[in-house]
């Protein structure tokens, strides 16, 4: 090991040491991983700063302002009637069909989404119990369900995320939206089925509905004329398809979403303050600057070095899906213990196309598998989501467990199956 990768392995230890302990605004400690490859001359400004043009990044930034205009739509509140209508009838056909409106509802405003998640879990906790549906058997699955999209259209974070790492390994990133959301859809399905077969397994109890002041916190869709609603479902169909034909359109694609977001602030939408604050959010201002960190790894050569010694532990002739499956257990596992998504993404992902790169693998597959994984544990409940399903379903540790262990296990293995499918070797 050369110095100078001692001095970037030290900085992005730094920057990992930062993000988990949660002592620092969210996006801060890449950017003072950037400065820090500056100052000790591993990197040029140009190098570490070169993620805030990347096209990746700038698509997905005017695609997240996108993306909060259409939770402004009435789409929200008929969620909502549609979830009490569903949880009337009762039954595991309603159970099924609640879940699926779930998972729709995840395909607009994409997973993991506060907001979303929030709303969902106080609806579920709010249904009266039944012998014919306990609500109980609904929140934990449907709280989950949040996270799952079963039409993955909006994914255009985690799929700009991968190409970004593929690209500061210096590899062409070969990642269409196409390909990354029937990668994400095959993850989602397999969730679906374990649901479908959980629902005997789930306890039998009732949750306690949330208080009236809790009720008035649940997110609601602002009103707006009809006539910006439309507007706002043409911006997002238009974002959708410019990135589905990115190959064919050209750099337009790239800049369509956040054309879009712009004419959705002229039309009043929302004001420029919430366009910046989408455009410019600590997501974006994260995967821009972990590309600068990225790039200075490769540059010195550790990530080869490190992926060349994996490559010689696992042998010449390793099967891709095993590859794949081993890095997103990893990947997902550390994300789940830690807290920190994109930290144990920025661990393994680039040990992972160094790997790929000396055994003669395409890593595109590995790349995008292992970002969604990065957001695919939970089954732990010391994360948002996880902690509030077990505390508002009054779960026990035992039943949590029961249903969120199998879970985990068969969409990450409904991942795998997706990435070897779309991204083959």
């Amino acid at each position: 090991m050369t110095v100078q990768m001692g001095i970037a392995l030290a900085i992005v230890i730094l920057m990992i040491v930062m993000i988990m302990s949660d002592k620092f605004s969210f996006g801060a400690p890449p950017l003072i991983a950037c400065c820090l490859l500056v100052l000790t001359g591993i990197s040029t400004i140009e190098d570490a700063f070169a993620g805030f043009v990347d096209k990746n990044v700038i698509m997905v930034a005017g695609f997240m302002a996108v993306m909060a205009a259409v939770q402004k739509t009435s789409l929200m509140d008929g969620i909502k009637n549609v979830l009490a209508k569903l949880a009337t009838k009762g039954g595991f056909k309603a159970y099924a069909l609640i879940l699926i409106v779930i998972m729709l509802g995840t395909s607009l405003v994409g997973g993991g989404n506060t907001g979303y998640y929030v709303m969902i879990l106080t609806i579920l906790s709010t249904i009266p119990y039944s012998k014919q549906l306990p609500n109980s058997k609904l929140l934990m699955p449907g709280g989950f369900a949040t996270g799952r999209a079963l039409i993955p259209v909006s994914v255009a974070f985690f799929m700009g995320l991968a190409s970004s790492l593929l690209d500061g390994t210096g590899h062409e990133a070969d990642i269409t939206l196409a390909r990354y959301a029937g990668m994400s859809f095959f993850m989602s399905l397999f969730f679906l089925i374990w649901c479908l077969i959980a629902y005997k397994l789930l306890p039998d109890h009732d949750v306690e509905g949330k208080s009236s002041a809790q009720k008035e916190e649940t997110p609601s869709a602002a009103a707006m004329p009809k006539w910006k609603e439309y507007c706002t479902y043409v911006a997002f169909a238009s974002s959708i398809v410019g990135m589905i034909f990115a190959s064919s359109i050209g750099e337009i694609a790239y800049i369509l979403p956040c054309v879009m977001a712009g004419f959705l602030c002229l039309i009043g939408v929302y004001d420029f303050k919430e366009l910046r604050a989408n455009v410019f959010s600590p997501l974006i201002l994260m995967m821009a600057a972990v590309i600068g960190v990225a790039n200075a790894l490769a540059s010195t050569g550790f990530t080869a070095m490190i992926g060349e010694a994996v490559a010689g532990l696992m042998g010449g002739s390793v099967n891709y899906f095993v590859l794949v499956l081993v890095f997103c257990l990893l990947t997902s596992a550390c994300s789940t213990l830690t807290g920190a998504a994109i930290g144990s993404l920025f661990v393994f992902a680039p040990i992972a196309i160094a790997t790929c790169t000396s055994l003669g693998i395409n890593p595109a597959g590995v790349a995008a598998a292992m970002t969604a994984a990065a957001w695919g544990g939970g089954f732990l409940p010391i994360d948002g989501l996880p902690a509030m399903v077990l505390g508002m379903g009054k779960y026990k540790l035992s039943d949590f467990f029961k249903f969120t262990i199998p879970m985990y296990l068969i969409q990450i293995l409904g991942l795998v199956v997706g990435a070897v499918i779309m991204f083959p070797a």
